[in-house]
């Protein structure tokens, strides 16, 4: 990533770097990318509305080892998050931005399941993410209409809530708030 070419060929694209092989991303969908926009939002004014704070970006390289650079299709920071990330970046040898590229654990990471890609997100990035810590892993699957709020128990992720069509979800991250998946979905 530190080499120009690489660097200008990685910004031109969608990769991800997977086992040190540069690879192409999946194609993202209208109704994955509109459901997460819809989930997004849901959470979003429930953070404005309580004292919790953060807030979403959308795939962001995500440095979990030299071998493995992924971009989840959406991030959930704190403000903890963002302190701990900005100090990581401020100690990279050239930073360029303020936050950069993500060098540690957000607290949440929701990925979008793509067809054709469903092992990656289930089972391969599920995986990474527990080695590398992060404490909620969500599964959105706009075809199939499901909704799974993984959190990380040990080295290993275990349910928190999982649900399709219309049930509705009351994750532990966000104590209080209850997500109707029927506000979700597109029709």
């Amino acid at each position: 990533m530190d080499d120009p070419q690489i660097e200008r060929q990685w910004e031109n694209a969608h990769y991800e770097i997977i086992e040190g092989v540069l690879t192409e991303m999946a194609p993202a969908y209208y109704d994955g990318g509109a459901a997460l926009a819809n989930l997004e939002q849901l959470i979003l004014d429930f953070v404005r509305n309580t004292k919790l704070r953060g807030r979403f970006t959308h795939e962001t390289d995500f440095i979990l080892s030299a071998r493995r650079v992924v971009k989840p299709d959406s991030v959930f920071m704190t403000p903890q998050d963002e302190r701990r990330q900005k100090k990581a970046n401020a100690e990279l040898p050239k930073p360029k931005l303020i936050y950069g590229r993500l060098l540690l654990p957000p607290t949440l990471c929701i990925e979008s399941v793509s067809l054709g890609h469903e092992a990656h997100e289930r089972e391969t990035k599920r995986a990474w993410y527990a080695e590398f810590g992060v404490p909620n892993y969500w599964l959105l699957d706009a075809q199939e209409r499901t909704l799974e709020c993984l959190v990380l128990k040990g080295s290993s992720y275990r349910i928190d809530q999982a649900g399709q069509f219309k049930d509705v979800l009351r994750p532990s991250l966000f104590p209080g708030l209850k997500i109707k998946l029927a506000d979700i979905w597109l029709d």
